[in-house]
């Protein structure tokens, strides 16, 4: 492992730095190997880093014989993301076999200092797997492969883990004292205090213990929300469960013909970063700010989302919020909403039920390769698209047509990361974790192909999925596939091809214009483009 502090003049800044990485390998390491190949049995090998210059394996117990550490050792807070150090005399630690964790106990209370280190936050600058930072996805994966050529391969499968996620998620929350007490009119929880917890946790004051699972709405509940200082009513009609987590389609109250779908967010006191939250979060609050920013650069198209209404949801009860912004203690208080149109039937679903053939493909090309130019004029990518985030709507009179939604991956800046799916990533996002102008298109051609019938093999890593588009694209798999349904879109899986992790430009026009020009020998007449 490379030096982690460059130039530095402190050996015990040095020997933390080293010390905060490698507990961020071994907490790596340690989850891999419980996930996939055993929770009961220990893990066969351990984590050791290369300390200083001349590359030795440096162990703690060497750092602090030798004056080099400024504590006993340096692990790292699974919240915060900052190194937290223990510090003390190790040689007053009396030690019983019988009784590691007392000992422990009484050692850190008598003869120990906590402190935050003085070394930036390491884990943060190595990433977040919860975010789907590259560069944390990228060790995680690295340590994996190490893992299997010394293991073989997991004995558990991702599909295992995903069946098992709620009773995993509920024996969790019961260790971490959140088990759910009885329930009120407003379907409120609050913590149970239990007289011994398997780990720390915070001690919160009583006036704000209140904690509530996510927000359950039903159909027919009406809910309201503060947009702009105006108050906006929603009744549900309609629950929708995706392969992620439900959604909603909902009329306005002032307007009960206006139908419009309806997100809701994490609150913003979840204990923990977890999965699901950052999906709902990229979902709702991040995809908020991208349609906010449309609107504001006035992006109008038929063939994107529009923004009706966003805000906090206004909860039953007076809100005692301590300031603009702040929340109070209702387990509501501070949830973000989202409600966009059109509403329609996702792509997913028409492949699911057989109603997605090489017309609906054609004019799916069309409007979300018109969506995708009219983004790009503002220098807007969507960067997660897939079969659950293109709806088709149908209207009275009108031919169908096709939405690109679920803008909350969007890139922005360079900064900014998209998705990572192995199935419908492009290329250069799997292996740079950037997007490439014909990123999206790439995308786009592999939600056509499975929709048009393609087959994928089962993929499990970023290098199989690798593996898989090399192959495909070089055996022209794709464009064939896409050439049973029509010579345009074949003829436009090449054009992408051509394309894929150049710098060259995204013709749309051209394209548009052929897509159009096919839709119309289909149907004997023009289009409908307007909007």
């Amino acid at each position: 492992m490379p030096s982690a502090v460059h130039a530095s003049t402190s050996g015990v800044v040095e020997a933390t730095a080293y010390l905060a990485i490698e507990d961020f390998l071994h907490a790596s390491v340690k989850g891999l190997w419980e996930a996939f190949w055993s929770h009961d049995e220990p893990m066969p090998f351990s984590v050791a880093c290369l300390y200083n210059e001349n590359f030795r394996f440096y162990q703690a117990e060497n750092a602090v014989a030798e004056g080099k550490l400024g504590g006993l050792c340096a692990t790292v807070d699974s919240q915060y993301g900052g190194v937290v150090k223990v510090e003390g005399d190790i040689n007053k630690l009396e030690f019983d076999v019988d009784n590691v964790y007392e000992c422990a106990a009484e050692w850190i209370q008598n003869h120990s200092t906590v402190t935050v280190s003085s070394i930036d936050r390491i884990w943060n600058k190595l990433g977040n797997a919860n975010w789907g930072d590259i560069g944390a996805l990228q060790i995680l994966f690295a340590t994996f492969h190490c893992i299997t050529q010394f293991a073989g391969f997991p004995k558990h499968s991702v599909e295992d883990l995903a069946a098992d996620h709620d009773s995993r998620l509920q024996t969790r929350r019961a260790e971490r004292q959140l088990g759910n007490t009885e329930m009120n009119g407003n379907n409120l929880f609050r913590f149970q205090q239990r007289s011994v917890s398997p780990e720390i946790v915070e001690v919160q004051d009583d006036s704000i213990k209140m904690e509530s699972e996510q927000l359950k709405l039903e159909v027919g509940s009406v809910l309201w929300l503060e947009d702009s200082n105006q108050q906006k009513g929603y009744q549900i009609n309609e629950i929708m469960i995706s392969s992620e987590h439900p959604y909603y389609i909902a009329s306005a109250v002032e307007d009960p013909q206006k139908i419009l779908f309806l997100y809701y967010g994490s609150h913003p006191s979840q204990l923990e970063p977890a999965w699901e939250d950052m999906n709902i979060w990229y979902q709702v609050q991040r995809q908020t700010k991208i349609m906010t920013i449309m609107k504001q650069k006035g992006l109008s198209s038929k063939y994107l989302p529009q923004l009706s209404a966003s805000g906090r949801i206004i909860h039953p009860g007076h809100c005692q919020r301590p300031s603009l912004g702040g929340n109070c203690d209702h387990p509501w208080c501070g949830t973000s909403i989202l409600v966009t149109s059109p509403v329609g039937e996702t792509v997913a679903d028409l492949i699911d039920q057989g109603r997605f053939g090489a017309e609906e493909a054609i004019r799916c090309c069309h409007d979300c390769l018109s969506a995708l130019s009219t983004a790009a004029c503002a220098g807007i990518r969507h960067g997660d698209i897939r079969p659950e985030n293109v709806i088709c709507v149908r209207s009275a009179g009108r031919h169908p047509f096709f939405v690109l939604i679920g803008w909350g991956r969007a890139i922005l800046e360079d900064r900014d990361r998209p998705a990572m799916n192995l199935h419908f990533s492009s290329t250069y996002a799997l292996q740079e974790g950037k997007l490439c102008s014909a990123s999206d298109a790439e995308s786009l051609v592999y939600m056509l192909y499975i929709s048009c019938g393609g087959v994928v093999p089962d993929l499990d890593s970023v290098e199989g999925a690798l593996q898989w588009r090399e192959t495909s694209w070089s055996r022209r798999l794709i464009q064939q596939k896409l050439g049973e349904a029509s010579t345009v879109l074949k003829a436009f899986s090449d054009y992408v091809d051509s394309l894929c992790g150049t710098p060259y430009l995204m013709d749309y026009d051209i394209w548009l214009r052929r897509l159009r020009r096919n839709i119309n020998e289909e149907n004997g007449k023009e289009i409908d483009i307007t909007g």
